[in-house]
């Protein structure tokens, strides 16, 4: 009666195992609808993205939106902000680097780090450059970046110090003094490190 009841279950499963082996052997063709790629959304994804109405645009980061031109244009200068962000800090670090380098008396290095500058417009640089340049002999390559570096701020009293020192080095004291002058009108007195410095280093001059 045992064998019978064993005989009887055994049959009634075999259409429930074929169903289960059938299902099983079909899914690899069913999952295969993706891309070779390996884009996990799939072509039947891609044809679902809503088609924009005029005057939108698809949202850059979320596909399945669509939003205003104007949304679009913040989103595009925020992150054009960010990009200048992160490359003023580049500036300031490698700047930072560079002085560094300069005042260690490392000017060939100094050079080189300075240049990677992504503004080789800024009046720091500039200097910094002269600087380099004047204390590792190329008086004449100093002396174009001081320039450049007035034009640029000519009110930055540090710049008009180191051209004012290259001057004196060439002995032409009388625009040396020229340079002491408009120390003197930035910091609005004598009072000040760049005009101290320049002053001494005139006398000094004038000693030997």
């Amino acid at each position: 009666m045992k064998a019978s009841t064993s005989k009887v279950l055994k049959m009634s499963l075999l259409p429930a195992l074929g169903l289960l082996i059938g299902f099983g052997m079909a899914q690899p063709a069913f999952s295969a609808g993706g891309d070779s790629d390996g884009d996990s959304t799939g072509a039947a994804s891609r044809s679902s993205l809503p088609k924009c109405k005029a005057g939108l645009v698809r949202d850059p980061v979320f596909k399945f939106r669509c939003i205003s031109k104007e949304a679009a244009a913040k989103k595009a200068a925020k992150k054009s902000k960010k990009s200048k962000k992160s490359s003023s800090l580049d500036q300031d670090s490698l700047f930072n680097q560079g002085r560094k380098l300069a005042y260690a008396g490392d000017y060939e290095d100094a050079i080189l780090v300075l240049k990677q500058a992504p503004n080789q417009g800024d009046p720091r640089i500039l200097n910094m450059l002269g600087f380099s340049s004047r204390k590792s002999g190329r008086m004449d390559v100093a002396l174009n970046y001081y320039r450049r570096a007035v034009a640029t701020d000519p009110d930055f009293s540090l710049v008009r110090e180191y051209l004012g020192e290259a001057f004196i080095q060439l002995g032409m004291l009388e625009k040396a003094r020229e340079q002491l002058t408009e120390i003197e009108r930035i910091c609005g007195s004598r009072v000040c490190d760049e005009y101290g410095q320049l002053a001494s280093l005139i006398v000094k001059s004038q000693i030997r």
